[in-house]
């Protein structure tokens, strides 16, 4: 007797043919781009934002020494008077009321409402006569100025080697751009620029 032998066919599917590697894949190229977008996007909202906060300025002349010197690079906050306004003192930076086209650094003398003299080679300021080790010489100059509502009276440290309020009047506070803070260059001046205070006022009643 014979058997017969009945075999069941299963069918079996095909094997999927492989999608050859894409170069993107295979070296990361749309990963790669995407990042160097966002590094780029996020570099330029930082320098956007740094624009605006501070600036970036070059002593011009002698009229600042011996405190600066010709040549250095420095960084001024714009953000500083936004949050209180200048302080005497303080070196700033400024737009020239002569019509110049750099802006000038000056030291901040006089503030709104100050009676100030220059007399006997010393810069007075309400009646008393100020400490200022910082200069280069005495000033040569005599004058008399009555600061208003947002005027301020600006001095160049070399006082007899300086544009400056005992030349051109009051500063407008609408011309001022922001307070010295950092020189980054040259390396050897490196650091943040001192302020100086007046005690001979402060103690004043």
């Amino acid at each position: 007797m014979t058997e017969e032998r009945t075999e069941s066919l299963v069918d079996t599917p095909a094997p999927l043919a492989e999608e050859p590697p894409s170069l993107g894949r295979a070296f990361g190229i749309r990963s790669w781009l995407q990042d160097l977008l966002e590094t780029l996007l996020l570099a330029v909202i930082i320098f956007l934002v740094i624009n605006t906060l501070t600036g970036r300025y070059q002593v011009h002349g002698q009229s600042m020494e011996p405190s600066l010197h010709d040549g250095q690079y420095l960084i001024a906050s714009k953000v500083t008077y936004w949050l209180h306004p200048p302080e005497r003192g303080d070196i700033i930076v400024l737009e020239p009321p002569d019509g110049s086209a750099i802006p000038y650094i000056k030291r901040v003398v006089g503030l709104p409402g100050d009676h100030v003299q220059a007399r006997d080679g010393r810069i007075w300021v309400n009646g008393i006569p100020l400490h200022e080790p910082y200069i280069h010489s005495a000033p040569e100059y005599t004058g008399e100025w009555f600061l208003g509502a947002n005027e301020y009276f600006v001095l160049g440290d070399n006082r007899n080697n300086s544009s400056d309020s005992h030349r051109w009047g009051m500063l407008s506070v609408d011309n001022i751009i922001g307070k010295s803070i950092f020189c980054y260059w040259p390396p050897n001046c490196w650091g943040v620029i001192p302020h100086f205070t007046f005690p001979e006022l402060t103690s004043q009643p």
